[in-house]
């Protein structure tokens, strides 16, 4: 939190386009967790992204 300063925290893994907005896979750089990230017309969420049994999704080599 107070280290090094790590300008690109969040990169993002995949981005779809719909008719009124996009839905995108962001990874912290940090930690390895995933989040989804909606956006529309209509607003926004950010939520981590969850597999098949309910966990988070964290990839273990991203740094």
């Amino acid at each position: 939190m107070f280290g090094k300063k790590n300008d690109n925290r969040f990169v993002e893994k995949s981005v779809q386009h719909y008719q009124f907005g996009m839905i995108l896979v962001l990874i912290d750089t940090e930690t390895g967790v995933h989040y989804l990230h909606t956006w529309s017309t209509q607003g926004t969420s950010l939520t981590p992204l969850l597999d098949e049994n309910g966990d988070v999704v964290i990839e273990k080599d991203f740094n």
